[in-house]
């Protein structure tokens, strides 16, 4: 089974996405008193999301006494890039330089946003040399 998007996940799902990644391995416990700090929520939901999003490739699991200890399958990072390749080639059929152009022209960056991506720009170059 292909797994979801991440912008295709529900807002609770989300959510246990990042406490698992916040607290690097987490019980389904842990997440459900991070989780339950803002709003009340049920332990078995809690417990059932996490085990879809096991079954669909988000989270991994290891036994730790009576506990399943569950971890993320891939970190923030490697997913938030993974997304961004996806969202590329789905809205900007795989043409980087287009999302440069739309962010450029149409987000208000200031003078410190441009630099930051001088900077990078510069980086990458150096890189490549």
């Amino acid at each position: 089974m292909k797994r979801k998007p991440l912008d295709d996940l529900g807002k609770l799902q989300h959510a246990i996405m990042e406490a698992v990644w916040g607290l690097g391995e987490a019980t389904t416990r842990q997440v459900w008193e991070r989780l339950n700090q803002d709003r009340p929520l049920a332990y078995t939901t809690v417990l059932s999301i996490m085990q879809r999003l096991e079954k669909g490739g988000w989270l991994t699991h290891h036994v730790a006494g009576r506990s399943y200890v569950y971890q993320a399958t891939l970190s923030r990072d490697q997913e938030s890039r993974r997304s961004l390749k996806e969202f590329i080639q789905r809205v900007f059929r795989g043409n980087s330089r287009l999302v440069f152009q739309h962010l450029i022209e149409d987000q208000a960056l200031d003078e410190e946003d441009l630099l930051a991506l001088r900077v990078l720009i510069d980086q990458k170059r150096k890189e490549r040399k």
